[in-house]
């Protein structure tokens, strides 16, 4: 689990060069505050990564409820951080200048909780359909769950849009299932 490389690397200085060529004044404040959250914690995390991933053994059997809130904020390498900020960047200004600042955090808290829940309801139950304990072990770190989510919600307030991914046009509906393969080609695991 342990991949991240600490320091200023290059999917982080990618990030901060899209950052700037959006521009900081252009950014609401809770996305603002959502970027600079995830990019502290990549430079400055509060435990290594093995002490905040989510799993059900390690939230539920040894009661460790605060990776809960600590797993989305944290990510695997700059990459990892790279794609999930580039990508909260964008629905961040779209969903927040349309749902207000108070309204958005108070969506983002919810979705940052309630995707790791689900995420413990699914092992949970491949643990038990496949009969296969070693799904109830695996750990996962990072914003990608609250960025599909928002991405739905999205998608609920823009039907009918076409999204590019890879310079592909995508009917919106679909294209959050384009980006999670692309995702995963690019940055397996």
């Amino acid at each position: 689990m342990e991949r991240r490389q600490r320091g200023v690397s290059a999917g982080l200085l990618l990030l901060l060069y899209q950052i700037s060529q959006v521009g900081l004044q252009n950014i609401p404040s809770v996305t603002l505050g959502v970027l600079v959250l995830n990019i502290f914690l990549f430079l400055s995390p509060l435990k290594p990564l093995a002490e905040v991933c989510l799993s059900v053994h390690e939230a539920v059997h040894r009661k460790d409820w605060q990776r809960l809130l600590l797993s989305p904020f944290h990510h695997a390498d700059d990459w990892h951080l790279y794609y999930n900020m580039l990508s909260m960047l964008w629905k961040g200004i779209m969903l927040e200048r349309r749902l207000k600042s108070i309204w958005f955090a108070y969506i983002i808290t919810v979705f940052s909780v309630l995707i790791g829940v689900v995420y413990m309801v699914l092992e949970v139950l491949l643990v038990i359909i496949l009969d296969d304990p070693s799904y109830g072990m695996n750990c996962c770190v990072g914003f990608s769950g609250v960025l599909f989510a928002l991405k739905v919600l999205n998608n609920h307030y823009n039907p009918g849009r076409v999204s590019s991914v890879f310079g592909l046009p995508i009917s919106s509906k679909y294209a959050c299932w384009a980006e999670l393969v692309a995702i995963h080609l690019i940055s397996p695991g």
